[in-house]
């Protein structure tokens, strides 16, 4: 018998629940209203009970917090308004105990630019890492002053470079994303070798593996051409993703580091590759055999409103059928192709999903986050959930400031272009539309603190501290203590409990559920979305959600009747319907069914 590849191969990090902590916004232990690492611990049992087997853990490393700690300065030490290396080894036999993991989150696309590797960098041109990062000579206008090397714009600041001049040495280096993050030069021998050497130290120490942003970044266009003005009139500087986005040596970096580093672990690795949709480029990345990474995140799902083509803050109507059609496209992929999928629709650089995907009134709110509950939790690959998500968090009221109550560098330095733009009457409409996008799309609605309670500050941190962060205003309704409760008889199932509910149903019909067949059913044009998933053990399940405001009809197709509905998302979680013909499903409802043999 040939052996089993792919979705057929059953690995314990396919299998595994995922959850993301933003470690700034989880829990205070402290009482400077900073989430830190022991606050982190001491909600194991929470998480355990959800049904959580890895805890991912965004960056709490030494760092300014330029970037919310994705601006690193050490990458050994932890920053001290985390807590320490003897917090995170606690943490981690702490999780052990519960049969849990740690999950590291590495960023070395770029560092901080107080890492001592590039002051160092930065003191001279003779500097022996003065080619650890990527300096350039500026060009010149007619007067003589200095310009950056190319056209390309900074990524969390589109109005800006994406170099920065350093007068000391009279040359520009590039920092794609802010000028406190100076972007590695990965064409540097050493430079690999010492990301390798970060990497096994972390391994070595207890964690099961790492979450690796903009790891597609790493590899550039040597020639660093100008990128093509596709903003249009009054930009300066254009995207340049073209030459940097899986770039000419990424495949080869990432081959380099499964052999010399992951491999020898057996680490899990998910990739965050922004800008990439083609199924054969990924799957060069997370295919069975391509020896790279385990999976990457695959971001079409949340750019279902962006305006194709164009940068994240912009909106763009969608409907269940661009849904239909994404989640089709990579389930479908990954199966024929022997490829592996990652799950999610929430992380810290997006809004709220049920703000997003769904109807987040208090009317509907509940039943939306189940809705996207059922939905995740019954498709194939690793699924990942962020904080917040499993109780139904949300956006930001709109009543909220967005000069005084965002803190997101995007959302800080997209707003002053707006206001510079288009403020003091110059275009009042393109401003309010600017306010819409931020008020819809912003990091800053994913970052708010984890509502854990209706006491003073949510429960994060103790009463008469201030959170580093504004609690949203609905904590006193959403927060994790009420929905702990066991229900009344004849109260709706909370999100929690639904959470709770579809994570062990997947992990008893992992068949089905993880490595299963998928197959999309019923008619394309409908409000409704619709899929079969089978599994070798435990037969055919039908998945029927209605991802509209308003009630649809639906035709059970003939081989999939269903022999008994067993999840839904109204009411205490029960499904009272037909098997077969025409069912009706009220707004935004979701049902499981068993199909018959």
């Amino acid at each position: 018998m040939a052996p089993l590849t792919g979705t057929e191969q059953h690995t314990w990090w396919k299998e595994s629940i995922i959850y993301q902590v933003y470690p700034s916004s989880f829990k205070d232990s402290n009482g400077d209203g900073w989430g830190d690492v022991k606050g982190i611990t001491s909600k194991l049992d929470y998480l355990k009970e959800l049904g959580i087997d890895i805890i991912w853990v965004s960056p709490i490393y030494k760092s300014p917090q330029a970037d919310m700690g994705y601006d690193i300065a050490d990458y050994k030490a932890i920053d001290p308004i985390y807590g320490s290396l003897e917090d995170v080894d606690n943490l981690i036999a702490d999780l052990k105990e519960r049969g849990m993991k740690l999950m590291m989150d590495l960023v070395v696309n770029h560092t901080s630019n107080m890492h001592d590797w590039f002051l160092e960098s930065r003191s001279s041109k003779t500097n022996p890492k003065r080619s650890w990062y990527i300096w350039k000579p500026p060009r010149r206008s007619a007067s003589g002053a200095p310009l950056p090397p190319n056209n390309w714009a900074q990524i969390l600041g589109e109005a800006n470079s994406a170099w920065t001049y350093d007068a000391h040495t009279d040359e520009y280096y590039l920092s794609l994303f802010t000028p406190e993050q100076p972007d590695l030069n990965w064409e540097n021998p050493e430079v690999r070798a010492a990301v390798h050497d970060v990497m096994h130290f972390w391994l070595r120490r207890g964690a099961c593996g790492y979450r690796m942003d903009v790891i597609n970044m790493i590899s550039k266009e040597p020639s660093f051409p100008d990128a093509e003005e596709v903003l249009g009139e009054g930009h300066d500087y254009h995207p340049g993703s073209k030459y940097y986005v899986n770039g000419p040596r990424m495949h080869e970096y990432l081959q380099a580091i499964n052999t010399e580093v992951l491999s020898k672990y057996g680490a899990i690795t998910v990739g965050e590759m922004p800008g990439v949709s083609d199924i054969d480029e990924v799957l060069r990345s997370v295919g069975a055999k391509a020896g790279e990474l385990s999976m990457i995140f695959i971001f079409d799902i949340v750019d279902i409103d962006n305006v194709p083509g164009q940068a994240k803050f912009t909106l763009h109507p969608w409907d269940v059928h661009d849904l239909r059609r994404i989640v089709n496209k990579w389930q479908r992929a990954m199966i024929e192709k022997d490829g592996w999928n990652s799950v999610f629709v929430e992380n810290h650089d997006q809004p709220r999903s049920v703000s997003r995907y769904c109807d987040d009134s208090d009317e509907w709110r509940v039943k939306g986050a189940k809705l996207l509950a059922l939905m995740q939790t019954t498709l194939a690959g690793t699924l990942y959930v962020y904080q917040g998500e499993e109780i139904g968090m949300r956006n930001v009221p709109k009543a909220w400031n967005i000069d005084t109550d965002y803190k997101d560098i995007e959302a800080v330095n997209f707003w002053k272009k707006s206001k510079k733009l288009y403020g003091d009457g110059k275009n009042p409409e393109k401003l309010a539309h600017a306010k819409e996008i931020l008020e819809r799309k912003a990091r800053d609605h994913a970052r708010t603190p984890v509502q854990w309670s209706d006491g003073p500050s949510a429960g994060f941190c103790d009463e008469g501290i201030k959170p580093w962060m504004k609690v949203n205003d609905d904590y006193k309704e959403c927060n994790a203590e009420k929905q702990l409760a066991a229900e009344k008889e004849g109260e709706e199932m909370s999100v929690f409990h639904f959470w709770q509910r579809g994570l062990a149903s997947r992990k008893t019909h992992k068949d089905v559920f993880v490595y299963g067949d998928y197959e999309s059913v019923g008619d394309d044009r409908a409000e409704v979305f619709a899929y079969l998933r089978t599994g070798a053990q435990s037969g055919k399940w039908l998945v029927v959600l209605n991802f509209s405001g308003k009630e649809a009809s639906w035709d059970v197709p003939k081989d999939a009747e269903v022999e008994s509905w067993v999840a839904g998302n109204y009411s205490n979680g029960n499904v009272e319907k037909e098997g077969s013909g025409k069912i009706v499903l009220r707004p935004w409802e979701g049902v499981l069914g068993k199909c018959k043999s």
